[in-house]
């Protein structure tokens, strides 16, 4: 499928199934749902042997309660806050106080014991929300403790694991949590963007009628972005308790829905960032999901959601080979806006490029509508080569495809000197490559004579 990398739900130990390892209990032992500690080391190596990383989702803020595990560990407050206020957690578990030196211990100890012992590539730090402020509440004020706390962590982790990635969850506007600690910074190499998710889906679930009022919610991400260095996820919160699959968060009915679903994927995976997915989502999903089922492969023998399977496949592949996608993600220089206030029909562009001058324009249509002649602005002079559209008809579109490279032509256009016309579908998505213009080789000289005589 083209995936990098695979981050897993908790893998340390704890009591209830229906917390999904976010209420931990043991922290240096391996959960046996899976199998035992070996069989998990198997498998992370089994992973490295193909080339994927493996990270690993830890919860340092908080702990269950329950009487077996560190709740009251001697029957006074051990790893939690003594004053009650600050002791209990939304999610009916225990805040670690972070201000102790013996617990911040204990933890960085438990990222040592799993980054020495299995080989993570990576930890995806849970509700560092929660780290920040009291509570998670701004309103409450930031943590001090704790915000030391992750500063030394993330300082020796990347100076005792220089390759392994730190990210952090964290959901609110704290600056600087992706900034190195001598910089001021909390030290995470990465951070997921909730904002960017939440603000997507909701364009996505609303009527395209009422689109055009909404234009900022995917335009809005790019004021900030390079801010931080984000992650966009779709995770596992997005398709439980009621909140529907990606798929089915997209308006209408069931071709819309996946037309408009290969668009989202198209603007997620060429929007600068690293990206995550969730399973299932690749497969077109309609259930939730559900800890107690395994996914529903079966739905391939379905067209719809075969041919879906088969363009995530494919988005995931182009990003791979085009470094455009990637390699200047966190590089103002990587992006550039083409199309950006159509508000009346919903149609954004912009531009990918990497260091080498390679470059590529993506051109979205998010509402209902084609096109068969739209003007977009370009960036460099030369031809524009489809080498992506969701509307195919090995997708299960409509072929509604530009099937010839396109010529720019001269003349300004939103401020460029060069413009393509493409070809858009209803709820499409188009990735073009750029081919530099051919230079036509200069005929040879003309002498006087027709015949040429060689000699001294």
């Amino acid at each position: 499928m083209g995936y990098t990398h695979i981050e897993v739900m908790p893998l340390n130990e704890f009591p209830f199934d229906g917390s999904w390892g976010y209420q931990a209990t043991g922290y240096f032992s391996a959960t046996s749902r899976y199998g035992h500690p070996k069989q998990l080391k198997d498998f992370i190596n089994a992973c490295h042997k193909e080339g994927i990383g493996v990270i690993m989702d830890f919860v340092p803020a908080h702990f269950v309660k329950d009487g077996h595990g560190l709740y009251q560990f001697d029957g006074g407050w051990v790893y939690e806050y003594a004053d009650v206020n600050n002791r209990y957690s939304e999610w009916d578990s225990v805040y670690f106080d972070v201000t102790k030196d013996t617990v911040r211990s204990f933890l960085k100890s438990a990222v040592h014991f799993w980054a020495e012992e299995f080989h993570i590539d990576g930890i995806r730090f849970d509700a560092v929300s929660n780290l920040i402020y009291w509570k998670g509440n701004k309103d409450f004020g930031t943590n001090n403790g704790a915000l030391e706390f992750l500063k030394t962590m993330n300082e020796q982790i990347h100076e005792r694991y220089p390759a392994l990635m730190t990210i952090a969850e964290d959901s609110t506007d704290f600056p600087y949590v992706t900034k190195p600690v001598k910089d001021g910074g909390l030290g995470f190499d990465y951070k997921w963007d909730m904002g960017w998710m939440n603000d997507t889906l909701k364009y996505f679930k609303e009527d395209p009628v009422y689109r055009q009022y909404d234009h900022n919610l995917l335009t809005f991400s790019m004021m900030y972005f390079y801010s931080e260095r984000f992650i966009l996820p779709f995770s596992h919160d997005e398709v439980v308790h009621g909140k529907a699959t990606i798929l089915n968060k997209m308006w209408g009915l069931d071709g819309e829905k996946f037309a408009q679903a290969k668009a989202l994927y198209t603007y997620m995976m060429t929007h600068p960032g690293k990206k995550l997915n969730f399973m299932g989502n690749e497969l077109g999903e309609y259930k939730e999901w559900d800890e107690r089922k395994a996914l529903a492969w079966n739905i391939l023998e379905y067209p719809q959601h075969d041919s879906f399977h088969h363009f995530m496949q494919d988005l995931n592949k182009m990003v791979e080979e085009h470094p455009a996608l990637y390699s200047m993600d966190y590089d103002p220089e990587g992006f550039k806006w083409l199309v950006v206030d159509d508000h009346n029909q919903s149609v954004f562009s912009y531009a990918r490029f990497d260091k080498k001058g390679n470059c590529l324009v993506i051109v979205a249509n998010f509402i209902g509508n084609s096109h068969d002649n739209y003007a977009v602005p370009v960036p460099f002079a030369g031809s524009y080569k489809e080498i992506l559209n969701t509307d195919k008809d090995s997708y299960n579109g409509s072929n509604y495809t530009n099937t010839r490279a396109l010529r720019s032509k001269k003349g300004t256009c939103l401020n460029e000197a060069q413009s393509i016309h493409v070809k858009l579908a209803p709820f499409s998505a188009v990735v073009f490559e750029y081919h530099k213009p051919v230079k036509k080789a200069s005929s040879p000289k003309k002498t006087k004579k027709s015949v040429v005589k060689e000699g001294k």
